[in-house]
This record gives C-alpha cells, sequence and structure tokens, in this order.
C-alpha cells in the first residue's frame, strides 16, 4: 500500500504543478474568441465530454488490460475496479458540487458584463440557464459560437471538476498500475492530456484553479484505494518473469 500511495503521490505531484502556478500566479480568465489555442483546447476537453468520454474510458480500458495481461477472471474484475473509481469520483464530485455551489467564471462574467446575478441564474432550470446564455451571448463576436454552445450545455457548478477527476484518475491509474511495467511513454501521454484538460477548463471559463487542485487530490485518494484493490483482487502488480524478459528487450531497442 505505501509503496503504491507513493506512486501516485509522485503522479498527483506532477498534476498539480500547472493549476498552483496559475492559482497563486493570480491569473484570471477571460473570454478570447480569437484564440487559435482555445479550439484547441475546446477538443481536448471533448475527449472528457459526453459522448466522446464513454469512447474514452473504453479505449484507456482495454489499454490497461492488454499491458497489464491478466486472466480473464482477473482481468473482468480489473475492469469493474477501474469503472467503479471512475463513477465513484463522477458520484463524489456531483455531491460537493450541490453542497458547495460555486458559479463556474463564465457565470460570474455574465454577472459582470451582462447584468445576470448568479444566484438568479442558478435558480432558473438548466435547460432555462442555456436559453439564457443563448439570448445573452447572441451579438457578442468575442465569444464564439462553439463556445457558446459549449457554455449552454455546462451550467452546473463549478467546484471541483469533474473533466479534471476523469482525466487526472486514469492519468494516476496508469502511474499506479502501469508504472511497474516501465510503460513510461503511456504514462507521459496520460499525464499530459489529463494536464491538458485541465488547462482546457481554465481557459474556456468552466473552473477556477482551486476546482482543478481539489479534483486531483481527491482522485489521488480514489485511485490509490483502487490501485490497492486491484493488487489485492487481481493479483501483483510486477510482470512475472516472462514479461520481465520483454520488457527488458522492449527498453533495449532503439
Amino acid at each position: 500500500m505505501r509503496a503504491i500511495a507513493k506512486r501516485t503521490a509522485a503522479g498527483a505531484g506532477l498534476l498539480l504543478i500547472m493549476p498552483l502556478t496559475v492559482w497563486f500566479s493570480g491569473w484570471q480568465w477571460a473570454p478570447d474568441g480569437g484564440n487559435a489555442l482555445l479550439k484547441a483546447m475546446y477538443w481536448v476537453t471533448e475527449t472528457v465530454t459526453q459522448p466522446w468520454g464513454i469512447i474514452t474510458h473504453v479505449l484507456l480500458c482495454g489499454w490497461f488490460l492488454w499491458c497489464l495481461r491478466f486472466r480473464l477472471k482477473a482481468a473482468l474484475m480489473l475492469f469493474a475496479i477501474l469503472g467503479a473509481a471512475i463513477l465513484i469520483g463522477q458520484g463524489v464530485k456531483s455531491f460537493i458540487k450541490d453542497q458547495v455551489q460555486e458559479p463556474r467564471p463564465f457565470v460570474v462574467w455574465l454577472e459582470k458584463t451582462q447584468h445576470v446575478p448568479t444566484d438568479e441564474f442558478y435558480n432558473l432550470k438548466r435547460k432555462q440557464r442555456g436559453e439564457l446564455v443563448k439570448n445573452q451571448l447572441a451579438s457578442h463576436s468575442e465569444v464564439p459560437d462553439w463556445l457558446r454552445k459549449h457554455w449552454q450545455k455546462e451550467t452546473g457548478f463549478a467546484f471541483p471538476s469533474g473533466h479534471t477527476m476523469f482525466a487526472a484518475s486514469w492519468a494516476l491509474l496508469g502511474v499506479g498500475l502501469l508504472w511497474p511495467r516501465r510503460r513510461t511513454f503511456t504514462l507521459v501521454l496520460l499525464l499530459a492530456w489529463a494536464t491538458a484538460v485541465m488547462g482546457s477548463r481554465l481557459l474556456l471559463g468552466m473552473h477556477w484553479p482551486r476546482d482543478l487542485v481539489v479534483a486531483t487530490i481527491i482522485s489521488w485518494l480514489l485511485v490509490t484505494l483502487a490501485t490497492w484493490l486491484a493488487q489485492k483482487w487481481c493479483g501483483p502488480l510486477t510482470p512475472p518473469a516472462k514479461e520481465e524478459q520483454e520488457i527488458a528487450e522492449r527498453d533495449d531497442e532503439p
């Protein structure tokens, strides 16, 4: 358990660098529809947004199972553990959102520029919130159409970030489960993707830096437990002797 916690804590520390840097820098979000980076970040965030998030989840599950090479029974158990870790995280996120009820940055911006009080905004039903966003921004050129439509769908509360919990959970599961297999490229890719997802939530006006920080910490706690359960119920995470030889040969390849 201690070794798993150390690995996942190291991964969480890497994921926290960006949001903590942004938080302490005092950066403030403002809409910027002419930025090409913003459109790229939108497509990054779509990898976690439904329905694409389901596809991402299935693909990652398949890749993890292939990398770990468990037998059928153990593989099915691992699949259930991975799915449960993600679903529980999303459930925790929804519960906290309802309790804290923190407005999103773009909703605060609407209050300042369009004089739409945040309390009145969140007293509306979700469909009505979307219609309000559409009507208020119909003539605002600084907010591109694709971003306005994204805001119309994402009218919930901000704290903590569900997109971050999804991406960070998968990245930390990679650190917990695949590090013993020395799947370095996969780990780097997962950590970079999760960091990009987190950055996209900031740039799109969906979250504050603290939302990302807390989401990452919650993900770390859940993933550490899930990885420990995977080791307990599915078998040791360290590869068998035959696979160790394959790993050594793979590392020796130019």
